[in-house]
């Protein structure tokens, strides 16, 4: 008898447990979408990023300078902005040997920060990243990876140029999880990141399109770190156009408290970006 009233009671204590997390998990926070907007694609598709004023840039197709054009910089990623600075992310050709990160001051000035690839490193350059300490310059390529690049933050960080030249890459954050097609992250603080994926095969992680959280175990410092890579949710796919959509660029206003994901619509439609704003309730 006294054993059964002992498994009696630890069912219980389990039972109680169990709910106790159920209900913790429950309680979490979760992002709730909160509105939406629409930007010309032309102006606006690639990615976006919030200024302390509250206004937002945006970057698209036809945002590229034409003397960046010329030099052979033919796409821009995700855009971040950190104190005043703007970052974007160049790339070239298919075949090119590097990639750039350009950074315009407060006062308009644009700085120009090429960083030669490395052995096995992927031309692409999706996005710009700053670290909320304004020291470090998260980046990414194309594809399958189990990696986030990181080099010096051009201009704020005082081991760059302080007038353009080679940037070379810090060590990386290594991710326990493989990810595809990143578009665009962002962070939410000095532990946490934010990642739009393009991924719409389901096979790496149940949604189609997912929101990506990376949670690091302490700030970036100029040393390697592995970052743990959870899925959030699929990112919206709502148009009156069918075919394929095209996840784009993150933004989350720290400011605010408001984050922002781009999504391409297919067809006649990818004329305008939809812009979803979300909140955590």
């Amino acid at each position: 008898m006294r054993r059964q009233l002992l498994a009696v009671a630890a069912l219980s204590a389990a039972v109680t447990l169990g709910a106790a997390t159920s209900s913790s998990a429950a309680s979490a926070p979760v992002w709730q979408e909160t509105g939406t907007s629409h930007v010309d694609s032309l102006s606006g598709s690639q990615g976006l990023a919030s200024r302390a004023d509250g206004s937002l840039l945006y970057r698209g197709l036809a945002s590229t300078p034409l003397d960046l054009r010329i030099k052979g910089w033919n796409h821009v990623g995700d855009p971040d902005s950190a104190q005043g600075y703007v970052f974007d992310a160049y790339q070239g050709a298919d075949d090119a040997n590097s990639k750039m990160f350009a950074v315009t001051t407060p006062g308009g000035r644009r700085y120009e920060y090429v960083h030669p690839l490395d052995a096995g490193e992927k031309v692409n350059n999706s996005f710009a990243a700053v670290s909320p300490d304004s020291q470090w310059l998260v980046s990414g390529e194309w594809g399958d990876q189990n990696r986030l690049q990181v080099f010096p933050a051009p201009l704020l960080n005082p081991s760059t140029p302080p007038a353009g030249g080679t940037l070379p890459q810090a060590p990386q954050i290594t991710l326990d999880k493989p990810v595809r097609d990143i578009q665009g992250c962002d962070f939410v603080n000095d532990t946490r990141l934010l990642c739009a994926s393009d991924d719409g095969s389901k096979t790496l992680f149940p949604e189609d399109r997912p929101l990506l959280q990376v949670d690091l175990p302490h700030a970036l410092d100029g040393g390697p770190v592995t970052g743990h890579v959870t899925s959030l949710f699929a990112l919206p796919q709502r148009s009156l156009c069918s075919g394929t959509f095209e996840t784009e660029g993150v933004d989350y206003d720290a400011a605010r408290g408001v984050l922002r994901a781009e999504v391409v619509p297919p067809g006649v439609c990818k004329v305008a970006t939809t812009v979803y704003s979300y909140r955590l309730g």
